[in-house]
């Protein structure tokens, strides 16, 4: 048995920046995981898709080259290396993580970890042992949702643990759900020349972005060859020969059969409540998360959860966010401040990018402002000409009287790394007139931000 005053269970991207606080503010730290350092977004998610999407996108570009006066002759890809080198990217990060762990002094306990009444923590592995703490932090993440008679089988029908190394690349391919999963691993096999069938319930793709953006997605999708399904859903999948055979409900009686070599489920993910022990405190669970408070504090005093497993945004950089201002909350850090989760950043690793903060017009418009809405598009740039990326959008929305950024919405190119602008802006209560102010670098994508806060003002200048 041993003491420490914090034990984190989990070592994503939430629990082990929570252990690098706990030992950066004096406390001692363990930290439980049951496999692999980082998590299923280090390991089986966020970083391995990049790799992979970072692979398909330079085949697409390849695939240009003549554009830019380049001739390449026999561009192939191999899909064993492609896989190979996402694998030792996401390997080298989480030997990186352990390193962090052991630089910073926390104590890493391999095995699975189970709730013991209040403080207490049972590991059970290839040793037994005993943690007590009076502060328990869950970060134990979320795993796929599986949908009756959609379940995943590991051969032909795919998680997204399976979508990351394909044994071979499918000729055919039914992606099921068209959230960030489901659209990046979309956008990845249609640019290695898969052909992509993508399957949305909802009205539109990306459910979670605003109308206008989600709109310009699809049209760019569906330009390369993507077929798009909104609006239906997938009534079966069942063996046909080597592939799969799938129903496509569109509604009012109408579907048809799809013939697939394999198909991606990606519908979600739901928190890891079971088997770790809720049921021996007061924490509640409501609709497969944590409950907590905005310093992520459950119902049971000393326990904490933060991350996937409290619910969404489910984001890593929202776990990380928690696991620094819970532990900071413990520790009584006069800087401690609550998560404002409509400031937190949402990135699409697909092709074209998409990145946005704060309100969609829809949602600006439904919590009663009156709006000034920008846009600027791509073509208007001359970095995005020159480096052959015109298709792409910035919108901005505003207050109309008092002049706060309510809401950004990017797609395009390396949108992702220009989003944190408006996080920043947001984050600072700029109005629409610093931003104005503020001189963007010329050339870069960049001024297209700020011409669109122009643009909701009546002021552009390049459109």
């Amino acid at each position: 048995m041993q003491d420490f005053d914090l034990v984190v269970i989990g070592g994503g991207p939430g629990g082990y920046v929570a252990a690098i606080r706990a030992r950066q503010l004096g406390l001692s730290a363990a930290l439980v995981e049951a496999e692999a350092l980082g998590g299923i977004c280090l390991n089986w998610g966020c970083i391995p898709t990049k790799a992979l999407l970072r692979a398909s996108e330079l085949y697409h570009q390849a695939s240009r080259a003549s554009e830019f006066g380049i001739e390449i002759e026999g561009l192939r890809f191999d899909i064993s290396k492609v896989v190979d080198r996402s694998r030792k990217v996401a390997g080298r990060l989480s030997r990186g993580v352990a390193h962090l762990m052991k630089k910073n002094g926390v104590e890493v306990v391999a095995g699975r970890a189970r709730l013991e009444g209040p403080g207490c923590v049972q590991v059970t592995g290839d040793t037994q042992r005993t943690l007590r703490a009076p502060h328990v932090v869950l970060a134990t993440g979320a795993r796929p949702r599986v949908l009756p008679g959609l379940e995943t089988d590991g051969d032909r029908i795919w998680s997204y643990r399976e979508a990351l190394h394909p044994p071979a690349m499918p000729g055919s391919l039914l992606v099921v759900g068209s959230g960030a999963i489901g659209v990046e691993f979309a956008s990845f096999y249609r640019d290695l020349g898969c052909e992509v069938t993508l399957v949305e319930t909802l009205p539109q793709i990306l459910p979670a972005e605003d109308e206008e953006i989600a709109a310009f997605a699809r049209k760019r999708f569906e330009r390369d060859g993507m077929v798009i399904h909104t609006g239906a859903s997938v009534g079966g999948l069942e063996r046909s020969g080597e592939g799969l055979r799938a129903r496509i409900d569109h509604g009012e009686g109408e579907a048809e059969l799809l013939e697939v070599d394999r198909a991606i489920v990606a519908v979600g993910v739901e928190g890891n409540v079971e088997e770790i022990g809720l049921e021996t405190t007061r924490a509640q669970v409501e609709r497969g998360a944590v409950v907590t408070d905005a310093w992520c504090r459950t119902g049971e005093p000393g326990l904490y959860a933060i991350g996937d497993v409290a619910g969404g945004p489910l984001l890593a950089h929202k776990a990380s966010h928690e696991g620094v201002l819970c532990v900071e909350a413990i520790a009584g850090h006069t800087g401690a401040h609550p998560l404002d989760a409509g400031r937190v950043p949402a990135c699409t690793y697909c092709r074209p990018q998409i990145a946005s903060v704060g309100l969609s017009e829809r949602a600006a418009r439904e919590a009663g402002h009156e709006l000034r809405v920008g846009r600027f598009p791509f073509a208007g740039n001359g970095k995005a000409l020159a480096v052959g990326e015109e298709q792409g959008l910035v919108k901005t929305v505003f207050d109309a009287g008092s002049g706060e950024l309510l809401g950004a919405h990017l797609v395009g190119a390396e949108v992702t790394e220009m989003i944190q602008g408006f996080v920043i802006a947001q984050g600072l209560e700029t109005t629409e007139a610093e931003l104005m102010q503020a001189v963007f670098p010329h050339p870069t994508i960049s001024e297209s931000m700020h011409e669109s806060v122009l643009d909701a003002f009546d002021r552009a200048l390049h459109i």
